[in-house]
């Protein structure tokens, strides 16, 4: 969204063309069509990158309940997740991805709402759509699992990942003992994953 802006307008029409050549959505992530059992990150983000999740600690922890009870709601089983001021990221296991992104879907349109009440600003655009990732491998799920849980301390909110009440750190942690988050972490480093993902 934000590249799109700095794109002079013959760049823009080559893009819309490209993407309507293949079939995709014009101006935002696609949603491809899988079907069976798979896991995927699924990322939301805040309309501009705004703080407004994070308007208060309550609505934070009342977004991170009804999230995981959306994913229960529809039999995914969540391995690990993370709300930030201005997005989640949440790692699933989930026999129809079009029934779990129908029901976030439903959640984002109800808290977008509320929200707005809240604060009076009906008409403000919340949430700018969300993406959904498979998981292509081991590597690619454990490094993901190491993303997730490390996205507060790489946004600069806490220093360690069990210090960010909004997330399942904590819960791993105490589940697989330190020295199992410590090999995982260091057999599946980040590197530059995720790196553009809050720039582009």
């Amino acid at each position: 969204m934000y590249k799109w802006r700095k794109l002079s307008q013959e760049e823009r029409e080559d893009i819309v063309q490209y993407r309507k050549l293949r079939k995709v959505p014009w101006h935002a992530p696609p949603h491809w069509n899988y079907t069976g059992r798979k896991q995927f990150l699924i990322t939301a983000t805040c309309y501009e990158h705004a703080p407004v999740i994070g308007f208060s600690s309550a609505r934070m922890a009342d977004f991170e309940m009804r999230l995981l009870e959306a994913c229960q709601k529809v039999g995914a089983k969540v391995y690990s997740w993370c709300v930030l001021p201005n997005h989640y990221h949440i790692l699933v296991l989930t026999d129809s991805i079009d029934e779990l992104r129908s029901e976030l879907g439903l959640l984002l349109g109800r808290t977008s709402f509320e929200w707005n009440g809240e604060e009076d600003t009906r008409g403000r655009k919340v949430w700018f759509r969300s993406l959904e990732r498979p998981m292509k491998s081991e590597r690619h799920f454990w490094t993901t699992m190491n993303y997730v849980h490390n996205n507060p301390v790489k946004h600069g909110y806490v220093k360690r990942w069990q210090d960010w009440p909004y997330s399942s750190a904590r819960q791993f942690i105490e589940e697989v003992g330190r020295d199992e988050a410590i090999r995982i972490w260091e057999e599946y480093p980040l590197l530059d994953y995720g790196k553009k993902w809050d720039h582009d």
